[in-house]
Order: C-alpha cells, then sequence, then structure tokens
C-alpha cells in the first residue's frame, strides 16, 4: 500500500539524488499523523466543551489521585508552559467551575489548584473519547505491532523527555 510519504520521498529521490532523503520516510509519517492525532484529540475535546489545553490541565490533576490537586509549579512542569499563562489557564478553569484555589497548608504564601466533581467529570469523559479516536487511529495494527511502534517513539522520545532544565 503505497501513501502520499512514498509519492513525496520518490520525488525528492528524483530531483534530488545527491541527498539522502530516508529520514523523510519515518519523519513525514510521524508529522502526518501527529496532525491526524490533533484533528482526533480536538474533535474528542470539543465534544465535551474543552480545548486541548483545557484537558492538558485537568488530566494533569486527574492524574495526580485524590484529592486531584497539585501546586501551579506542579503544573508547570507537567504542561510545558510559563507561569504566567499557566495563571491564566487556572483563571479560566476556575470561571468555568472545573478547578479552584485552595490556601497551600504546607506554605503560607502560596495556593493549591484542585479540580472540582465538574471538573473530573469532564475529565473523565473527554478522555474515554480520546482514547475511542486514538483506538481508531490504531485500528490497523495488533498488540504486538502497537508495543513495538510504542517502543520504537519511545527510542526517539526519550531524549527530549531528559533534557535538563
Amino acid at each position: 500500500m503505497e501513501d502520499e510519504v512514498d509519492r513525496l520521498v520518490a520525488a525528492w529521490r528524483r530531483e534530488r539524488p545527491d541527498l539522502d532523503v530516508e529520514p523523510l520516510e519515518v519523519l513525514s509519517r510521524v508529522s502526518r499523523l501527529a496532525r491526524h492525532l490533533d484533528r482526533a484529540r480536538r474533535l474528542a475535546f470539543s465534544e465535551h466543551s474543552l480545548e486541548p489545553w483545557e484537558f492538558d490541565v485537568l488530566t494533569a490533576l486527574r492524574r495526580a489521585g485524590t484529592p486531584y490537586q497539585l501546586s501551579p509549579g506542579q503544573l508547570l512542569t507537567q504542561t510545558l508552559v510559563t507561569s504566567g499563562t499557566m495563571t491564566n489557564r487556572i483563571d479560566r478553569l476556575a470561571k468555568k467551575g472545573l478547578v479552584e484555589r485552595l490556601p497551600d497548608p504546607s506554605d503560607r504564601r502560596g495556593v493549591l489548584v484542585r479540580l472540582t466533581a465538574e471538573g473530573r467529570d469532564r475529565a473523565d469523559q473527554a478522555l474515554a473519547g480520546l482514547l475511542d479516536q486514538e483506538r481508531a487511529i490504531l485500528a490497523e495494527l495488533s498488540r504486538a505491532q502497537r508495543g513495538e511502534l510504542a517502543a520504537l517513539l519511545r527510542q526517539l522520545t526519550a531524549p527530549f523527555d531528559n533534557i535538563p532544565g
């Protein structure tokens, strides 16, 4: 079965035989798949009236376990945004009743961000919808193939996830 990347690579090999275009065979497919995944994510989240960034913050809190709360600094680490962006996101989620700010008992100056019951329900429902979308994307692969692909992609992404700072 041929795909668009096969055609793109063939064209580059014809036009630039002096270049090794082999990386395109993998990374162009990863890029195209990322675009399809982004569309699937947006669809799954919009069905629950969430933006992707809202899902990211809510699910970071949900994964924290009971009582589903983290400091803003912990949320920064998990979502890779600036402190100003996180403050704005927390404000917007609080306004929607999806999170609440609480005083941090271990730091008089600090706050904790806690998922509300509504925030937890929305995060859970959106996650279920996302998993349905992702299963559909992976449907052509066997369980063994999915495991192999996950291991190979982990090899490529781990160095980026373990960069200090």
